[in-house]
């Protein structure tokens, strides 16, 4: 019985601490292609892993296509990031800075797009930097989003 309390405390850590699941909001379409899907812009909703109250919206370009139906096209290394406020904020005791929130495959093999969180101690803010990194040669395209943490209600 205690091993198997100790597991499941365990195992809720490894939770806890693993990057956050989007959850998709919405599309548009940017580009008919008749021979497949369209290509789109894609939005996704996910919440701070770590520090509960705050939201982050993000937003890419998928390929369509008969490639991209099959995941067989390099996406590219574009992103949008947007983060609210939606709750009291409780930063944690273990708050890393840089730690990866948020991350999605972005090609068969080698580029993903990454969320990382820092805290601006000095101006009492969470930043939140959306990139996409690949094995050789990653990009300096990136999007960041501030939320103050402030009192709520």
């Amino acid at each position: 019985m205690k091993c198997s309390m100790v597991a499941l405390a365990g195992l809720a850590l490894l939770l806890a601490a693993a990057p956050a699941f989007a959850e998709k909001v919405g599309e548009v379409s940017t580009e008919f292609i008749m021979t497949g899907p369209n290509s789109k812009i894609v939005i996704e909703a996910f919440d701070d892993p770590l520090v509960p109250g705050v939201t982050c919206h993000v937003s890419y370009p998928t390929k369509g296509g008969i490639k991209g139906a099959l995941g067989l096209v390099e996406e590219r290394s574009e992103a949008s990031i947007a983060c609210r406020q939606i709750g009291p904020i409780a930063l944690p005791g273990n708050l890393k800075e840089g730690e990866e929130v948020f991350s999605k495959s972005r090609s068969v093999l080698f580029k993903k797009l990454h969320v990382v969180r820092f805290l601006d101690r000095k101006r009492n803010v969470l930043v939140y930097l959306a990139f996409t990194d690949k094995l050789v040669n990653g990009s300096p395209k990136h999007s960041i989003s501030s939320v103050p943490i402030m009192p709520w209600r």
